[in-house]
């Protein structure tokens, strides 16, 4: 990876553009020139990256004027509207929202499992929803060994999935119910304080709400089973950072807890932490700031003799959004296929 980059970072002001901005220092991302790019309300804002500090600056066309790529954490709007310029400028865009996951050309890409998606990509490439990466990514080694018949999914999903302001929502309500102040609700439907919500996203005719609907549309473009069997119930929790996900999944013939440990253990990207009984099972406080799927809770699903039962947790900033972009960028470098 010895070509230097010069990337525009769109949404730098964001807790998912410090995320890019801390993965990229780890990572030793290849940069010859960052610019840092938001909404006119942010700009003028520093951060630093690399021991200098940067100024962010109003997102403009003319700002991805030689750039070879653009990372483009907004909103989905924004994205349609940005994610085409960047591409006309010559760079190649890497979208964060649900603008461009299922159109027809765009590759929605989890690295470990269908990187060699990315060649075939036209300027723009979608990054998954930050609960679809860790459940495809567990799923994808079991699929090598089994063919699925269904899948159960039910998050638990952090408010930093909802942005910084939906944060800060969690602790301002904390520190109000501690003083016997009145809880002021705004990023949420409901008080996410000392409660879980069952709704992310809006509710669509079927009852399911868009985020359940991601997960089934992009855990089937991602794993290309088209017909893939999939339910998804997604709950926000009052944590800051990690999703987690209780897992059931029904195979064509049995498959034993033992052998999903083995073949997760072989897989990239996948950490197993599995030995309950003594406290060894990953929680959402445990994953943050780390760059793993983590999964435990193997055992088979009493209610279905081909059936698996398991749990799996990731920091949804890192490999729920920017992590699996920058991962997205070193494979293609490694490709040469950027």
């Amino acid at each position: 990876m010895s070509r230097e980059l010069t990337i525009a970072l769109v949404g730098a002001s964001g807790v998912v553009g410090a995320e890019f901005l801390r993965t990229m220092e780890e990572r030793e991302t290849p940069v010859k020139e960052l610019r840092l790019l938001a909404t006119s309300r942010s700009a003028g804002q520093t951060r630093r990256f690399r021991g200098e500090e940067l100024t962010i600056e109003e997102t403009t066309p003319a700002a991805f004027e030689g750039a070879d790529v653009a990372f483009i954490s907004a909103s989905t709007a924004a994205s349609q509207e940005l994610c085409p310029i960047a591409r006309d400028a010559g760079a190649v865009a890497f979208d964060d929202s649900s603008a461009f996951r299922q159109a027809p050309g765009v590759p929605l890409v989890v690295p470990e499992v269908n990187g060699v998606d990315l060649r075939d990509h036209a300027g723009i490439i979608a990054t998954p929803n930050c609960s679809t990466v860790p459940l495809v990514l567990a799923l994808w080694p079991l699929m090598a060994e089994r063919t699925i018949r269904r899948v159960i999914a039910d998050t638990y999903q952090s408010t930093s999935g909802a942005g910084t302001a939906a944060m800060a929502e969690l602790t301002d309500q904390i520190g109000a119910l501690m003083d016997e102040r009145p809880v002021v609700i705004e990023n949420f439907p409901k008080q996410i304080a000392f409660n879980a919500i069952p709704q992310v996203d809006v509710f669509q005719e079927d009852g399911y709400t868009k985020e359940e609907w991601k997960m089934l549309v992009e855990s089937r473009k991602i794993l290309h089973q088209p017909a893939l069997p999939l339910s998804a119930t997604c709950v926000r929790i009052p944590t800051l950072v990690s999703h987690a996900i209780a897992v059931h999944v029904d195979f064509d013939a049995p498959l034993a807890a033992a052998e999903a440990r083995a073949l997760w253990g072989g897989q990239a990207g996948l950490t197993v932490v599995d030995d309950p009984v003594n406290g060894g099972y990953p929680t959402p406080l445990d994953c943050a700031a780390q760059d793993a799927v983590f999964v435990g809770r193997a055992r088979q699903d009493v209610s279905s003799p081909n059936g698996l039962a398991f749990w799996c947790v990731t920091d949804n900033l890192r490999k729920g959004a920017a992590l699996n972009i920058v991962q997205m960028v070193e494979w293609m470098l490694e490709d040469g296929c950027l």
